[in-house]
């Protein structure tokens, strides 16, 4: 089984802190949850980045990671490259689109 290294840009580390302190202005506990919660879906990245949903059909390489986190959750953006993943943004389900 081929094994993926993954990686954030700064760009999505920038999208945790943000979602990190918009939970955090709310519940200490809540915020590091959805961190673990988000922490615990990439790593499924590692092993089968494949089989989360494209973006673009004419892409296979750009998709998204659904991970799920109480009544809705996030999504990761990610590309797939020769023996990595990097992780382009990570957004809430209920925001507009990736900043």
């Amino acid at each position: 089984m081929k094994r993926y290294s993954v990686r954030f840009t700064p760009e999505a580390e920038d999208d945790l802190l943000r979602l990190y302190d918009f939970l955090l202005a709310k519940s200490l506990n809540a915020a590091e949850l959805a961190l673990g919660a988000i922490e615990e879906a990439t790593k499924v990245l590692r092993f089968s980045p494949f089989s989360c949903r494209k973006v673009l059909s004419h892409n296979p390489f750009l998709r998204e990671l659904i991970i799920p986190f109480g009544s809705s959750g996030y999504v990761a953006l990610f590309e797939i490259e020769a023996n990595s993943v990097t992780i382009l943004a990570i957004r809430h389900q209920r925001e507009e689109d990736y900043h």
